[in-house]
């Protein structure tokens, strides 16, 4: 097989490519093509949350900018569910791509209200719970599965070139709470179906036996509503759909009422109770509502179980929130589980709740969460009723991903490709391989800015946090003689008691340091500028151990 040229990435008119632009080798991020016929196919387009190496940016996603290039061919953006690591970027990047999205109802309404807010006009064809397209060379059937969220669906799509089927998240929960039951006859079907591979979820590959029942979370917290006597607050993710009706339903029982603490939460809590999957929305309580209760009958879920520092849950953490708060005695249960990558952040809130006073239960204390991906025994399952030719684990780390390909070979899958991100694998007809490689990267939302991630960038913030800088500026006159004292500027080094000794022995550094230049080395502002920082940044080392960031600044006079 002749690998694909650089540069010449038309989708081959005989084979089916998959290309994860993210997801694969992580988790969140999810953003997949499918290429054939000289067409592409788009499947999902999401977020996820940076970790302390990227000081300063609120979420990251793919970079796009190889499809957004090709957009001409691309037909659509398919979405298998609405999870924010599925949807998340759909606002942030359809000025890129402006192609039709496809999605079911409640995924629809998540993500009008995303681009409403953001003025973008982008066109959004609905399909029917287990509906069904033709986009170009793609026929797509979705297949209704359980996940945490109303409406998740597994993608068949079926080409000239072969058919795949596309898992999306999901599990087998035979008592979900929320929405249908997985299709699980339809399934078995594809088994005679001749399906050539499987592009499967790899989140807890490594985790034995069965993720586990909504209902069995329900129980859990009705449990734990029962043994506290203050007030209860239960953070979990806002489109958790069902487990705000369990956690509705666990409050009742136990003769509390809910209040909902978080934008987010509210705004999904109100589509889902639009489309009837949550009838217990008319019931729930604001924060004012909530703060004026009796402690003991009432429960606020809030944002925050991953320790976003503007969710509710933090902001109450540290005493910001404009309404509610937690006082000693109160009991906050994280109805969720930390995402890798996020356990600081999780635990910088945690410490903060235990330090005032409040407890801290989490799923490893209390079944109080169920995963909503599918564990070994769900996987096994999968593979046996499906019988695909190759296994392509995605969403997941390596570990999870060569968990996965280990698994579906017990499974007598006869092969398996571990995709990276950006690379271009051809899943057949016949052979199955790593073909090429197209530009991937990482975007980011700092402040209000969407920019490429620039690791030199982040380097210089990491720095100024750990180091400090130092800015000297220097004033030259015409015969390149110093016109007064260099000026010196620093953050971060020294406290205001010390500052202007060091700004003082700074500014002798760098006089030192110029004139030990030649005549000839005065007149070229680089050469000054080059020698001066050489001299601080030796000094400060010398003297404090530290690296902080250096700049000069030259002025002629």
């Amino acid at each position: 097989m002749n690998k694909i040229k650089k540069d010449n990435f038309r989708p081959a008119d005989d084979a089916l490519w998959f290309v994860p632009l993210g997801g694969s080798g992580e988790i969140g991020m999810n953003v997949n093509l499918y290429g054939t016929m000289g067409k592409w196919l788009m499947v999902d387009c999401g977020i996820s949350f940076p970790d302390e190496t990227m000081p300063g940016i609120e979420i990251i996603m793919p970079d796009v900018s190889f499809i957004a290039e090709r957009r001409a061919d691309l037909v659509g953006l398919v979405i298998t569910h609405g999870h924010e690591d599925h949807i998340g970027a759909i606002e942030h990047l359809w000025d890129e791509l402006q192609c039709p999205i496809y999605a079911t109802p409640f995924t629809a309404m998540m993500i009008r209200g995303k681009l409403g807010r953001s003025n973008k006009k982008a066109r959004i064809v609905e399909l029917p719970v287990r509906g069904s397209f033709e986009l170009g060379p793609f026929k797509g059937e979705l297949i209704h599965v359980t996940h945490s969220i109303p409406e998740a669906h597994m993608l068949l799509l079926t080409t000239p070139n072969g058919t795949v089927l596309h898992t999306g998240d999901w599990k087998l929960d035979p008592d979900p709470v929320v929405g249908q039951l997985s299709d699980e006859a339809r399934l078995q079907e594809l088994g005679r179906e001749d399906v050539m591979a499987m592009i499967c979820d790899s989140t807890n590959a490594m985790v034995p036996g069965h993720s586990g029942s909504e209902i069995e979370a329900q129980r859990g917290l009705t449990e734990q509503f029962g043994l506290y006597r203050n007030r209860i607050a239960v953070t979990c993710f806002a489109s958790n759909i069902a487990r705000l009706k369990s956690i509705a339903l666990a409050a009742r029982a136990q003769g509390r009422y809910v209040a909902l603490c978080g934008r987010s939460l509210w705004r999904n809590a109100e589509i889902a109770a639009e489309l009837g999957y949550l009838p217990e929305f008319g019931e729930f309580l604001s924060e004012h509502e909530a703060m004026q209760s009796p402690r003991d009958k009432i429960v606020i879920v809030c944002t925050g179980c991953q320790g976003e520092p503007r969710s509710a849950l933090a902001r109450i953490a540290v005493n910001d929130h404009p309404m509610a708060e937690l006082e000693a005695g109160d009991v906050v249960i994280y109805s969720s589980r930390d995402i890798p990558g996020n356990e600081k952040a999780i635990g910088r809130v945690q410490n903060l709740l235990v330090a005032a006073g409040i407890k801290v239960v989490t799923s490893d204390l209390a079944k109080v969460h169920v995963s909503g991906h599918p564990a070994q025994e769900e996987l096994t399952k999968l593979y046996h009723w499906v019988r695909p030719k190759l296994s392509v684990p995605v969403h997941g780390e390596i570990r999870h991903q060569m968990a996965h390909a280990d698994l579906a070979a017990q499974c007598n899958v006869p092969a398996a490709i571990i995709p990276a991100n950006g690379q271009i694998i051809r899943l057949g007809p016949g052979l199955h391989e790593v073909v090429g490689e197209v530009p991937v990267g990482i975007m980011g939302l700092d402040g209000k800015v969407l920019r490429r991630i620039d690791r030199q960038a982040l380097k210089h913030r990491r720095k100024l946090g750990f180091a400090g800088v130092v800015v000297v500026s220097m004033a030259l006159d015409r015969q390149g003689q110093p016109a007064h004292a260099p000026q010196v500027t620093m953050v971060g080094l020294e406290d205001e008691e010390q500052m202007a000794d060091l700004q003082a022995d700074l500014a002798d550094i760098a006089l030192e340091a110029y004139e030990g230049l030649s005549r000839g080395a005065r007149q070229d502002d680089q050469a000054v500028k080059n020698t001066v920082m050489q001299g601080l940044r030796r000094f400060l080392n010398d003297m404090q151990g530290k690296k902080p960031i250096v700049d000069v600044h030259v002025m002629r006079v």
